[in-house]
Parts: C-alpha cells; sequence; structure tokens
C-alpha cells in the first residue's frame, strides 16, 4: 500500500536487477559522495526521467534523510511506488509540486539532456531548495568527440535512441546553466569511462536492435533497457545469460582505473542557492 514504507526485501525485481548493472552502481557510488553527511531529519528530493525503476530511490533511501520522489515519465511510476511503499510524483518540467524552500537536497539524475530549454527546471530546483540546501545534477557528459560517443552515433545509438534532445553537457557548460538559474556550483566529480561506457552500449544495443524485436517485446521508443517487470521478463532467458556472464563484464569495467585521469562520461555539478 503507497503510504506505508515498502516491506519488500531485496528479492524484488528492481533490487535484484541494480544488482547487475555497472553504470547504475557507479552512480550511486558517486552521488553517496556527495550526499555523505546527510542527517536523518534532512527533507530531500529525488528528479527521475524514465530511466528508473525506483532501485536507485531505494538506495538512496538508505543513504539517510526523508526523501520525496519524483518522474518526468509515467511508465515505470507505479512500480517504482509499489517497490518504495511511497507516492512518486510524475511531474512537468516546468514546475515541481513542492513548497518554496522545502528540501536541504535536492537531486536530479539525467533529466537536463531531456529538456529542449532546461531553464524552467533548473529554476524549479533552486526555488524548492533551502537557502542553505545542496542541488545536485547529473548529466550524461557533452563531449561528442569522446571515443565511446562516436561509437555510439556510428552503430545507431544516437542521443534520440536515449530520448535525449542533446548528448549531454560537460562540466563548464553544466556550471554556466546552474549558475544562471541562481545555484552557486562548488563540487563536481566524474564517473564510468571507456570501458564501462562500452559494455553499457553492448548491452543497450542488444536489447534495442536485437532482443525486443526477437521476443516481440513491447519496447517504447526512448527506451535502452527493461523498464518494466513484464518488459524484463520478455528476455528472462537472455537476462539469466547475462547474469551468469556480469562477473566477466564487471572485471573488464574495472579497467576503467587505468583511465582515471580522464573525465567521466557521466558528469556530477553540486552547487547551493544563492
Amino acid at each position: 500500500m503507497i503510504g506505508v514504507k515498502s516491506m519488500k526485501d531485496n528479492n524484488s525485481w528492481q533490487l535484484r536487477m541494480f544488482q547487475k548493472t555497472l553504470k547504475k552502481k557507479l552512480r550511486l557510488k558517486a552521488l553517496k559522495g556527495h550526499i555523505e553527511h546527510i542527517s536523518k531529519n534532512d527533507n530531500c528530493l529525488l528528479v527521475t526521467c524514465g530511466d528508473n525503476n525506483g532501485a536507485m530511490n531505494f538506495h538512496m533511501r538508505e543513504i539517510g534523510g526523508k526523501w520525496s520522489w519524483a518522474d518526468l515519465e509515467a511508465r515505470s511510476i507505479q512500480e517504482m511506488s509499489e517497490l518504495l511503499g511511497e507516492q512518486v510524483q510524475h511531474i512537468s518540467e516546468n514546475h515541481l509540486p513542492f513548497p518554496e524552500n522545502e528540501f536541504d537536497c535536492v537531486v536530479a539524475i539525467d533529466v537536463h539532456e531531456h529538456l529542449e530549454d532546461p531553464n524552467p527546471f533548473t529554476r524549479e530546483l533552486r526555488r524548492v531548495a533551502k537557502h542553505s540546501g545542496k542541488i545536485i545534477v547529473t548529466v550524461p557528459n557533452g563531449d561528442e568527440t569522446k571515443l565511446a560517443t562516436r561509437i555510439k552515433n556510428f552503430v545507431g545509438m544516437t542521443k534520440e535512441k536515449y530520448g535525449h534532445v542533446r548528448e549531454g553537457y560537460d562540466i563548464p557548460d553544466l556550471k554556466e546553466l546552474l549558475s544562471a538559474n541562481g545555484i552557486q556550483p562548488c563540487r563536481e566529480s566524474s564517473f564510468s569511462r571507456f570501458f564501462t561506457e562500452i559494455l553499457e552500449l553492448s548491452i543497450n544495443f542488444l536489447y534495442v536492435n536485437i532482443l525486443s524485436k526477437k521476443n516481440k517485446a513491447e519496447v517504447e521508443t526512448e527506451t535502452i533497457a527493461p523498464a518494466t517487470q513484464d518488459q524484463l521478463k520478455s528476455i528472462e532467458k537472455t537476462y539469466r545469460m547475462y547474469s551468469f556472464i556480469y562477473p566477466f563484464f564487471l572485471l573488464i569495467s574495472k579497467m576503467d582505473l587505468i583511465l582515471n585521469g580522464s573525465r567521466g562520461y557521466v558528469i556530477i555539478v553540486e552547487g547551493k542557492k544563492e
């Protein structure tokens, strides 16, 4: 029942799927570094945009704080709400249905690259944050010259496949966007380097171009991985095979360590409300 904390354990399909991810686990680790000092009484908000089944929310809640949830896409909201035992708000990019100065911490995960005009949404992030609160934004790195990005475009996994209106933002671009909307950048980081990015690309390419057609799965436009339990069930045999070889994929992704001096394919900028 929504409104009561979920009693689901780690057998939830979303949480099992999360444990076999590469990039999402890196994202959680990186975000923990930005909100590690959160207190149990801090009001926090997480805003996502479709590429979310609730597992990230579940793990963010475990860090601490009192969380509210919102998503710009409707397709996964019901299953997200069931996992969390709490309502996930379906929102528009121009309005967050929360009071001004409400949150000690506001996190937006990969939203801005979906928006033709990111300014109204960015101003809303600022509006709902407290004056002393932090605002954390993650986006894909928008540097189109990076090798994995060029490979994505070459094999047809363009930004449109991901539902993006732009590749993303590099750190200077995102800092400029935040500053222009009254958010003072104060910290930055990045994650997911070449090896992880290529592995993710291969998984997404297989799902979009082969599995979804072979299994006649109902794959919505701008969906590059299973977003619902039914979509996951439609590729169940292949997913079991992937789970078996996942340790090998994880080992390859660790090769990112040799590239730690380079900027990752996902960036994070943390700021404060001016």
